[in-house]
This record gives C-alpha cells, sequence and structure tokens, in this order.
C-alpha cells in the first residue's frame, strides 16, 4: 500500500468535484464575489478562491446557464481572457446566497480532509535537541539543569504546566518555546473548513505567519485552499472566556470562527495568569478533559450537529497561583508535566543584576548593590524575583537621563528607585 504523504493529500484538484464540498458552496461563493466586485477577470477570481483549474467548468456551466456573461479581453480564447460578470438572473441568485453567508475568500476544505492532514503533520514528536533549548535559554539565568525539566516535556507532551511566584520568568519561558516551535517544519493549515453545509473560517493573521514565498514555490502543486505558515502561536490570559473555546457563529456574515485551540494546532497554546480567567479552571477541565486525553475535540455546529477535529496544539498552563488552589489532582493527572519556576537564590540573583547591568552598560557598584540587598530584601525580608533587578536598574537609568549624569548606581538611586518600585505600607 501506498505510503500517504502530506503532498499527496493536498494534491491541487483538477475539477469542482474534486474539492470534496457541495457544489453549491463553491457557486455561492463566486455568485457573492461577482455581486460585490462587478465585471472580475479569471486572475482575480482565482486569487480570492485559489481553485483555478476546478473553477473553469464551473464558469462555462454557468454561462451556459445565463447566470454569468463574459467579455472577452484578447483574440486569444479561454477563460484567463475573459472578464466575467452577472446577468440578471444571476444578480438574483447571487443575492439569495448573500441571504446564506457573507463569505467571500478561499473555497473551504471539508473538514475530514483537515483531520487527516493535522494527524499526517503532528504525529512525529517535537525534536527540540538540547542544544537548542539551551541556545534559546541563554539569556536567561536559571538553575543549570533546567533545561533538562524543560526539553523533554516541550518534545514529547501535549500539556504542560508551568507553576511558581510572580516575575520570574514563566511567560519569557512560555515565550521562548513558542521560538522554538516556530523553527519545526512549517505546516499546512487550510482558510476555512466546511462541516454540515457551514463555513468555519480557521485561518487568523494574528497567528498564523506564512512562510517566505519562495518557500512555498517548491509545493508547486498543493491545493491553493491551504497555506503553508510557520507553526502557530496562541496567548491568552485574563480575557479567555468559554466561547473563545467552542464555534463562534457570526450572526450578520453568517459563518463560523474557529476556537483558539482550532487556530493553535500544529503549534502551542499558552493560557497565561491561569486561573484569573473569566472562566473557572474546573470550567477549562470539563470542556477539555477529553481533548487533553485523547487529541481529539468535538465541536457544536447551531443545527446540532457536532464535528469530530484535532486537538493537536502543546497546551502550557502558567499561573502564580497556588496549585492546589486552582485544581485538584484529577485536572494535574491530565496535564503530563509540570515544571516550577521558582525565585532565584542571592548567588543568582547577582548573576542576573551583574548582566542587567552590563546589557545597560551601567558600571557594577558591590557597595550600592550589598547596600540594596540589606535595606530592600533581607531587613524586610523581601523575597528575590528575577525581574527585579532589570526594573530597578531600568529606575535608576532613567534617574540618571533625566539629571543629565552619567550612568552610575549609588544608594541614593537605590533607595529612589526602590521608593519608586515597591508598594510599601503606610
Amino acid at each position: 500500500m501506498e505510503t500517504e504523504t502530506i503532498e499527496k493529500l493536498l494534491h491541487d484538484p483538477q475539477k469542482p468535484e474534486d474539492l470534496g464540498i457541495p457544489q453549491n458552496i463553491l457557486i455561492d461563493i463566486l455568485l457573492r464575489l461577482l455581486y460585490n466586485e462587478g465585471n472580475v477577470n479569471f486572475s482575480r477570481i482565482s486569487q480570492v478562491m485559489r481553485v483555478p483549474l476546478a473553477l473553469e467548468p464551473l464558469l462555462e456551466w454557468l454561462r451556459q446557464e445565463h447566470i454569468i456573461e463574459t467579455m472577452q479581453t484578447s483574440a486569444s480564447l479561454g477563460p484567463f481572457n475573459y472578464i466575467y460578470k452577472l446577468t440578471a438572473g444571476g444578480t438574483e441568485r447571487a443575492r439569495d446566497a448573500l441571504e446564506r453567508s457573507q463569505y467571500v475568500g478561499p473555497v473551504p476544505v471539508p473538514v475530514d480532509v483537515y483531520v487527516r492532514a493535522m494527524e499526517l503533520q503532528t504525529q512525529q514528536t517535537r525534536n527540540i535537541t538540547m542544544e537548542q533549548m539551551n541556545r534559546v535559554l541563554s539569556d536567561l539565568v536559571l538553575p543549570s539543569d533546567f533545561h533538562r525539566r524543560l526539553g523533554p516535556a516541550v518534545n514529547f507532551s501535549s500539556s504542560l504546566f508551568l507553576y511558581g511566584p510572580s516575575g520570574n520568568g514563566k511567560t519569557t519561558i512560555a515565550r521562548k518555546i513558542s521560538s522554538l516551535i516556530a523553527l519545526m517544519p512549517p505546516i499546512w493549515i487550510p482558510y476555512a473548513l466546511t462541516a454540515g453545509g457551514q463555513i468555519i473560517q480557521i485561518h487568523d493573521r494574528l497567528f498564523h505567519t506564512p512562510v517566505p514565498a519562495e518557500q512555498r514555490k517548491q509545493f508547486s502543486n498543493i491545493d491553493g485552499r491551504w497555506g503553508l505558515f510557520q507553526r502557530p502561536s496562541v496567548t491568552v490570559g485574563g480575557e479567555l472566556k468559554m466561547e473563545a473555546l467552542d464555534l463562534r457563529f457570526d450572526t450578520l456574515a453568517k459563518i463560523y470562527e474557529a476556537p483558539l485551540q482550532l487556530k493553535a494546532n500544529g503549534g502551542m497554546f499558552l493560557i497565561d495568569d491561569f486561573g484569573r480567567q473569566q472562566i473557572t479552571p474546573i470550567e477549562l477541565l470539563n470542556r477539555w478533559i477529553v481533548p487533553l486525553e485523547s487529541g481529539i475535540d468535538f465541536l457544536r455546529l447551531r443545527s446540532g450537529q457536532t464535528i469530530v477535529v484535532p486537538f493537536r496544539s502543546l497546551i502550557i498552563f502558567s499561573t502564580n497561583l497556588d496549585p492546589y488552589e486552582l485544581a485538584d489532582d484529577a485536572f494535574y493527572r491530565r496535564i503530563q508535566m509540570k515544571v516550577g519556576v521558582f525565585s532565584p537564590n542571592e548567588e543568582r540573583f547577582r548573576q542576573i543584576f551583574l548582566k542587567v547591568s552590563d546589557q545597560l552598560g551601567m558600571p557594577f557598584d558591590e557597595p550600592s548593590y550589598l547596600y540594596l540587598l540589606d535595606k530592600w530584601y533581607q531587613q524586610p525580608g523581601r523575597l528575590f524575583q528575577a525581574v527585579h533587578p532589570r526594573d530597578l536598574l531600568n529606575i535608576v537609568q532613567a534617574l540618571c537621563l533625566y539629571e543629565g549624569v552619567p550612568l552610575e548606581l549609588n544608594t541614593e538611586r537605590i533607595d529612589e528607585a526602590c521608593h519608586s518600585y515597591f508598594v510599601t505600607k503606610g
């Protein structure tokens, strides 16, 4: 049996029936395009709908049925030299199509083809090397063995839980992971899906970054309904609501927008500040309990029809709250790997302080540093945070620039910076 590859699965459709979708969806998109833009040449139709070979016989049939008419632009015959416009009867049909939906764009892909394509593109481990992980973390001051906890989790887990006190780099580490995932081979993602006669828009410019055109050129026979993108990275924080995790029907455009986890398929989905969302951790667990274990998600159309789609991204939860105030053991069993990101000890705090001083071009002053430790950490019993050196030295830099003096650290500026930065009582 011949091995299935992504190139074979996504071969360029030659005829309307090769698209695998009801022909009325294809006709409706074309009629809406002609209604919105008037006289349209074949190049523009192809640019919007992205299936030029499959359109040729359809355009000819619509012309024979007097739904569209053509104007020839040169002596050569053929669809490439025609401008198309609606007839009076075609205009009426286009208005009916606009009642059904406002969607004008790439022809949608059947959901079953999408499922198989995502399975083919996510069946391998992520294969991030130790060298790559160390390189991407090199500008952070972390425990020497930290990469050993993070690397296996990124490569082999479907979910990762980052926890620990605020200000110690959890979000930064998650973004570093995102940059590593972007180094993986790019992924084919359709612009839109169709299921149950409905259109689901999956492409999102916020999350789907196209690869350079030269890289796409080597795949000349790929269905134009699919774009080649960097692995997506979706980040949400306290604004996350339950509606964002389900199909959302746009009552004006009359199409569905894909949920965030569908847009993140093949890449990474970061839930930052976990526990501060507008949905509770328990609600999120109930929504994702099956997807986290099975790798598949269930989405429901307004008609009641349920569609099954892959749940194939690295899900990262990041929180500075007490994990066991958020959820119970049942939740954490379904998150495969947990990595604590804790406050630095005094040795690592000093290393961070020296590194930031060097980055700012500010000479390190030992007496001022010891003064900072004693007055602002040891006496009040304040915990070190990895973010403190950067923030405090940025304030010192701002003070020096304001005074018009060279960058210099002294005890007076330490006090002034700390008074501005730390919240104190009284």
